[in-house]
C-alpha cells in the first residue's frame, strides 16, 4: 500500500447523544446506525485506514459500548460461523479489524464540544499530527479514486499545516458549518485566513464550510486547553484552529467527492439509497423496486 504520510492516528469523536435520531438512539449510538449493511462508524475506520492510518481512538461516552464491541474479536460468533462453513461471513466479520490496526478508547465525561472531544484523546495522540473524522459525515471519494481522508493526508504531505476538508454551502445553511475564508493557495486549496464557528448569513465570511474531515498538529492541543467557551458555550474545535492561523498556517481543500450528511434523518435516507443502488448484492433488484414506486401519491 502506498504510504501517504507520518500521519498515524485518527480520532472519532463518538460520544453524541444522537438526540435526532431519537427513539432509535436511546439505547444504540448514532454511529452503529447502519447504511445497507454496514454501520456509519465502520465507513469511518475504513477510510482512514486507505489513507494509511493504522492507529484508531475512539472518544466515547455511557451508552456507547456497542462501538467497542463492533470491532473486538466475536470469539462465539466467528465459532458459529466457521462450523457452519460461512466462510464468506466469516471474512467478513474478520475483516473489521485487521491485524495491523489498534483500537484504543478513552471516555469523554461530559459534552462540552467538539473540541473538548478531541482533547480528551491527546495522552494517546501525543505530539504526532492526527486525523479527526466525525462519523456522521458519510464522505465518498470519486469513483475509483482515493477516499477524500487520503486526499487531505496527501496534501498535509505538502503543506505540514493543518488542512480542513470544506465545501460551499448554501448561504441560508452557513449557520451549520464552521465557515472559512482566505486566499488562493492551489487548484483546490485555500489558505486560511478567517474562520467563524456558525455565523448568521450576514455575518459569514464565505460560503466554504468546514465538512467533517480534518488533519491536524498537536499544537492545537494547546489552543483548545487555553481557549474560552465559544458558540453554543461549548469548547469549539473549529476556535482551536483559528488560533494556529498565524503562527502555524492552516489549509483548506476542496475536497473530491461527496458527503452525506447522516447526521440529519434526510442525508441518511439519501445514504441508504444511493449505497444500496451501488451495493453488489441488493443493487440491481432494489434498483427495479424503485422504479416500480408510485411517487406522485
Amino acid at each position: 500500500m502506498k504510504n501517504f504520510t507520518n500521519v498515524n492516528k485518527a480520532v472519532f469523536p463518538v460520544a453524541g447523544l444522537g438526540t435526532r435520531f431519537l427513539p432509535a438512539t436511546k439505547a444504540q449510538p448514532k454511529e452503529m446506525l447502519p447504511i445497507v449493511d454496514k454501520p456509519l462508524i465502520q465507513y469511518a475506520v475504513e477510510e482512514a485506514y486507505e489513507a494509511g492510518i493504522r492507529h484508531m481512538i475512539f472518544v466515547t461516552g455511557r451508552n456507547k459500548r456497542a462501538i467497542e464491541d463492533h470491532f473486538d474479536t466475536a470469539y462465539e460468533l466467528e465459532t458459529e460461523l466457521e462450523a457452519g462453513g460461512k466462510e464468506e461471513l466469516l471474512a467478513v466479520v474478520r475483516a473489521l479489524t485487521p491485524a495491523d490496526m489498534d483500537c484504543s478508547y478513552v471516555r469523554q465525561p461530559r459534552s462540552l464540544g467538539l473540541g473538548h472531544a478531541v482533547l480528551c484523546a491527546r495522552h494517546i495522540v501525543g505530539d504526532e499530527p492526527f486525523a479527526v473524522l466525525l462519523a456522521d459525515d458519510l464522505m465518498c471519494g470519486p469513483q475509483d479514486g482515493p477516499g477524500v481522508l487520503a486526499q487531505m493526508v496527501e496534501v498535509f504531505a505538502q503543506v505540514r499545516s493543518c488542512v480542513l476538508a470544506v465545501q460551499e454551502v448554501p448561504l441560508a445553511h452557513v449557520q451549520r458549518y464552521g465557515i472559512v475564508a482566505g486566499e488562493p493557495a492551489g487548484e483546490r486549496l485555500v489558505k486560511v485566513q478567517q474562520m467563524v464557528e456558525k455565523p448568521s448569513p450576514d455575518k459569514a465570511p464565505s460560503r466554504l464550510g468546514v465538512a467533517g474531515r480534518y488533519v491536524l498538529t498537536s499544537a492545537v492541543f494547546d489552543a483548545i486547553r487555553n481557549q474560552p467557551r465559544g458558540s453554543g458555550g461549548e469548547i469549539q474545535l473549529t476556535d482551536g484552529i483559528a488560533q494556529l492561523i498565524a503562527p502555524e498556517g492552516v489549509y483548506a481543500y476542496r475536497y473530491q467527492g461527496k458527503r452525506y450528511d447522516c447526521g440529519s434523518k434526510e442525508g441518511f435516507l439519501q445514504a441508504s439509497v444511493e449505497f444500496a443502488l451501488r451495493h453488489a448484492e441488493v443493487g440491481e433488484g432494489f434498483r427495479d423496486y424503485l422504479r416500480g414506486l408510485d411517487l406522485s401519491a
